[in-house]
């Protein structure tokens, strides 16, 4: 069984709003519900903790309540980083497995939280192709370029062993490092392998107004449209 830590300790600046995005409504419920109501359906998780803004914790419980949700939920606050937000979740699991997911990537599929968890591997993270050229530059001067063929752009629902990624953090922690995401962590202070299962471009982070839209459009072709 797995604990799974949603991220939505953000306040969402980028979007301009008096509300975090994660509360923000896409197709008429609020953002973090979509990827709820999915995990609600995953029978090998068996509690969700939500690191959430101290101040949106009494809405999130309202939220839940009101959406007749049955799992166990854990409601943890978050920190000043993503990083130790991430921390405080995995501080507050039960289980010896862990899956990781934000918020705001509300088109995650119950397919891929199960695929996730049936992957062999230990540690496993989603990616897509990146699908442009990537340039390296030194002093405001083109120094050259990354091999496309070799590159992934990282999307989430990642999975860890608790303690292995836990004790990453913690080495994080103590050399004062950072890093944006968890499978870096856990790749840089152990070396672990991580499998890399193929992503979907649908996965997107909801960051800036106009992905809301894009969102909107999306739900209606990818997740009305697939059922």
């Amino acid at each position: 069984m797995y604990s799974a830590i949603i991220l939505a300790g953000g306040v969402g600046a980028r979007m301009h709003q008096a509300m975090p995005k994660q509360f923000l409504s896409l197709a008429g419920k609020p953002l973090i519900m979509h990827t709820l109501e999915r995990l609600e359906q995953v029978d090998r998780v068996g509690e969700i903790v939500v690191v959430c803004h101290p101040g949106y914790r009494e809405l999130l419980q309202r939220n839940i309540d009101a959406y007749l949700l049955k799992k166990k939920y854990v409601l943890t606050d978050g920190g000043s980083s993503r990083q130790e937000s991430t921390y405080l979740g995995l501080l507050a699991a039960s289980y010896d497995k862990v899956m990781i997911h934000e918020a705001a990537r509300p088109f995650v599929t119950k397919e891929e939280f199960e695929a996730l968890a049936d992957e062999p591997c230990d540690s496993a993270i989603y990616g897509i192709p990146i699908p442009f050229t990537v340039s390296k530059q030194e002093g405001g001067y083109l120094s050259g370029l990354l091999e496309r063929r070799e590159l992934i752009n990282v999307q989430l629902p990642q999975k860890f062993p608790r303690e292995a990624i836990l004790e990453a953090h913690r080495r994080a922690r103590e050399e004062g490092k950072a890093f944006t995401e968890d499978a870096s962590i856990l790749y840089h202070y152990t070396g672990c392998r991580v499998k890399v299962l193929e992503g979907t471009p649908f996965n997107l982070k909801i960051t800036e107004p106009i992905d809301l839209i894009s969102g909107e459009n999306i739900y209606q072709e990818y997740i009305i449209g697939r059922n």
